[in-house]
């Protein structure tokens, strides 16, 4: 049986779909109703369900308390909304947006399972491994505005209680090679020169493009733009079943041992 992994602030399942690759099955959780959510999904309140598994270890929702106890899961990713820190509110005031991370992290630490804490470069996380789109996405050769090659312009920070190594950015090694790159993101310019000039980078690709750079087809642009390259925790999730397998044969070895 596949150990089974909760995804927190789930969104429409860019994280949820890497940690699938993987080899977890996934269960996500959302306030937000998410129809194109791939995997089972539960509409509950993220904080709520961590503050019940870490005082009772059964999910808050009564509907599921049954079918998922805390045992039932080998590991656990929550990425917290990241607007406060986003590089786009940076001259705004963000004092609107809610600040979870750290009562995120004071929950999955309680719970005490391996978990994985996702959110963008800004974001104060704990010693945070950070993964670069032009390391772990496709490069494009065919968009209209950028036919020497796109690569995708997405960092994303992953804090965790388990050892995690992370990836060299290529974001200027891919520049040296002749490669434009582009992101995924609400307010980006289509037009590239606009972009280069004005936006000093900002330039977005039609939306088909943002799809194969981000290896995502399942969402809506408005989904597209919040979420994770199922690349991203594909990786991290390799490195999580790794720490699981070893803990599972250090254990097989302490009951033989007794």
């Amino acid at each position: 049986m596949k150990p089974r992994l909760l995804d927190l602030f789930c969104g429409a399942g860019g994280a949820a779909m890497g940690y699938h690759r993987a080899g977890f099955e996934v269960v996500g959780v959302d306030l937000n109703t998410q129809f194109n959510y791939p995997f089972e999904f539960f509409k509950c309140d993220a904080l709520g369900v961590l503050d019940y598994l870490s005082r009772y270890g059964l999910f808050a929702n009564s509907s599921i308390a049954k079918e998922y106890p805390l045992d039932s899961f080998s590991a656990i990713h929550a990425s917290p909304p990241c607007q406060k820190y986003s590089h786009g509110n940076v001259a705004n005031d963000t004092s609107e947006y809610p600040d979870l991370i750290g009562a995120t992290r004071d929950l999955l630490d309680k719970i005490g399972l391996p978990y994985v804490i996702e959110n963008v470069s800004r974001a104060p996380l704990f010693d945070p491994v950070v993964l670069c789109g032009a390391c772990a996405c496709p490069v494009i050769y065919d968009d209209p505005v950028a036919p020497e090659g796109l690569v995708l312009r997405r960092h994303r920070l992953f804090e965790s209680n388990v050892t995690l190594t992370g990836s060299r950015c290529l974001c200027k090694g891919s520049k040296w090679v002749g490669h434009k790159v582009g992101g995924v993101y609400g307010g980006g310019r289509r037009n590239r020169w606009e972009a280069e000039n004005i936006r000093h980078g900002g330039y977005c690709p039609p939306f088909d493009i943002q799809q194969r750079l981000m290896e995502i087809d399942w969402m809506t642009q408005k989904e597209l733009n919040q979420a994770i390259p199922p690349a991203y925790t594909e990786f991290i999730g390799r490195q999580l079943l790794q720490h699981l397998s070893l803990n599972e044969s250090k254990e097989g070895e302490a009951n033989e041992t007794l």
